[in-house]
C-alpha cells in the first residue's frame, strides 16, 4: 500500500465479528424498492446528507422519490442529487474518473460548476459551530501525490483477492484517508461515505448498497466525529494507530434493521 494504513489489519480482522459474512449475506432488499425507486439508496442519500446538516426526513424524502410527492425544490434537490449519484456508482466503475464524475453530480447544486469533480487549489479548514479550526486538511501541494497515491492503492485493491473481513477494513480505510487528504472544495464526507459503500459493492456484489452504514454514521454522528478526529486534527500529523473505533463503525452497520 502506498498510502492506506496497513498496521491494524490483523487486529481488526481478529476483532470483527465472525458472524460479519452470515449478517452480510442476510441482508435483503426492502418491500418498497420497485425498478425505479431503491430504498436503501434513499436511507443512504438521506443519512449522509443529513450528517451535513439537512433537515429532510427519510419519510418525506419516499414519499417523494418513490409516491411522486412534492416538495419545495429546494427541499429536495441535493439529497435527489446524491441519489443520482449513489445510482451511477451502482452501475460505474471504482475509479478516480468515476469518483469526479459522482462528486460532479452530488455537488450539483451547492458548489459552482467549477468546483464541481476539481481538485481544490486552496488550502482547506474544518471549522466548528464557533467558528474554530476544528481539522487542517491536506496542503494544495500535497493533494495531488496524495491522490495519485490513494487511487493506486484503489486500483490494486479492486482486484485483489480479499477476505470479508479485508474488505470492510479497506473500505472504512478509504473512506478515513480520503475524508482527511479533503480533495474537494466541499462534498468531501458525502464523496468519502459513497466511496465506501462503492467500494464494498466492487468486492462483494450488489448487496453492499444495502448496508445502512450512514444510517448508522447519522444515528452515532458525535461518535463518527470524534473517531475521525481521534487520528488527529492536522494532515502532517495523523496516526492512523488510532483509527480502529472509526472502522469498527463500518462492520457495526449490518445489525441495523
Amino acid at each position: 500500500m502506498q498510502i492506506l494504513p496497513t498496521a491494524l489489519l490483523d487486529e481488526f480482522c481478529s476483532l470483527v465479528s465472525l458472524e460479519l459474512q452470515r449478517d452480510f449475506e442476510a441482508l435483503k432488499e426492502s418491500e418498497l424498492s420497485i425498478s425505479t425507486f431503491s430504498f436503501y439508496t434513499s436511507v443512504s442519500a438521506v443519512f449522509s446528507s443529513k450528517i451535513e446538516g439537512e433537515e429532510m426526513e427519510l419519510d418525506s424524502y419516499v414519499k417523494h422519490k418513490r409516491f411522486g410527492i412534492e416538495f419545495r425544490p429546494d427541499y429536495t434537490r441535493k439529497i435527489d442529487d446524491l441519489y443520482s449519484a449513489y445510482q451511477f456508482a451502482k452501475s460505474a466503475a471504482c475509479n478516480e474518473q468515476n469518483i469526479a464524475l459522482a462528486h460532479k453530480m452530488l455537488t450539483a447544486h451547492f458548489l459552482p460548476e467549477s468546483k464541481q469533480g476539481k481538485i481544490r487549489q486552496g488550502n482547506m479548514f474544518v471549522l466548528t459551530d464557533e467558528g474554530k479550526i476544528e481539522y487542517v486538511a491536506a496542503s494544495p501541494g500535497q493533494v495531488p501525490e496524495a491522490l495519485k497515491k490513494f487511487y493506486a492503492d484503489l486500483s490494486y485493491l479492486t482486484s485483489a483477492e480479499l477476505s470479508v473481513q479485508e474488505v470492510f477494513y479497506f473500505a472504512a480505510m478509504l473512506h478515513l484517508v480520503y475524508v482527511k487528504i479533503h480533495p474537494f472544495e466541499d462534498g468531501n464526507g458525502r464523496i468519502s461515505r459513497l466511496l465506501e459503500k462503492w467500494f464494498l459493492s466492487a468486492k462483494l456484489g450488489e448487496k453492499a448498497w444495502l448496508i445502512q452504514s450512514e444510517k448508522n454514521y447519522y444515528l452515532h454522528h458525535q461518535t463518527y466525529y470524534h473517531n475521525i478526529r481521534l487520528i488527529g486534527l492536522e494532515y502532517d500529523l495523523l496516526d492512523y494507530s488510532k483509527s480502529l473505533p472509526f472502522l469498527n463503525m463500518l462492520a457495526d452497520s449490518l445489525k441495523l434493521t
